[in-house]
């Protein structure tokens, strides 16, 4: 996280609702020869509890567990040219949103698996406009049960929650405007970082 204060403004419940929005992140813990990294889709199921699963053969998954963890939920970023500010002797930088949630990752029950995997997939067909959500209702018989043999369910029990909004806050109004502008030009990832920009002024 950026030391800057100026960039760890944004409140809990703020950092948590971007968190929750994205619902993929990367999965953190230290393993017997050294960190392991998953990159998993996640769901709140509470305030400070995140469910995610795990490929039974991946290597966090066999590490021993409960244990610290770090889910590192990473968000739009776009590069900053100095040419932009429109005043002398800057520098180049990035614009940035993350947010980290730390705590104790612990295995989860064997019956809890199906009910957080329909929670997940539910969350996501949500978001796709114009059609009807899929469902495990639309798999043959007995296949879903199989596939589903090959993952294990966590939790993570989040003690810690961190945001760096790194979004030019500790520049003047004229300047930030200046970037907001030319960012907006370049479209894309870029334009979401203007975007987040203007929300903050």
């Amino acid at each position: 996280m950026h030391p800057n204060p100026a960039f760890r403004g944004q409140p809990e419940e703020e950092n948590l609702r971007f968190a929750t929005a994205k619902g993929f992140g990367m999965l953190c813990v230290n393993g017997a020869a050294g960190p392991l990294a998953a990159h998993v889709p996640f769901v709140m199921a509470g305030p400070h509890v995140v469910e995610v699963h795990l490929a039974r053969s991946n290597a966090m998954a066999r590490t021993g567990l409960p244990a610290p963890a770090l889910l590192a939920v990473q968000g739009p970023d776009a590069y900053i040219s100095p040419d932009w500010y429109g005043v002398p002797d800057q520098v180049p930088t990035w614009n940035y949103v993350a947010v980290h949630l730390r705590g104790v990752l612990h295995p989860m029950e064997a019956e809890e698996l199906e009910p957080q995997v329909d929670a997940l997939s539910a969350m996501f067909e949500g978001r796709i406009a114009g059609k009807r959500p899929w469902t495990k209702e639309k798999m043959g018989e007995g296949v879903m049960a199989r596939m589903m043999r090959g993952i294990l369910p966590f939790r993570l029990e989040v003690t810690e929650i961190d945001g760096t909004w790194k979004l030019n806050q500790n520049k003047s109004p004229e300047a930030r405007a200046r970037v907001i502008a030319a960012l907006e030009a370049q479209g894309g990832m870029a334009a979401q970082i203007a975007a987040l920009m203007q929300a903050l002024d």
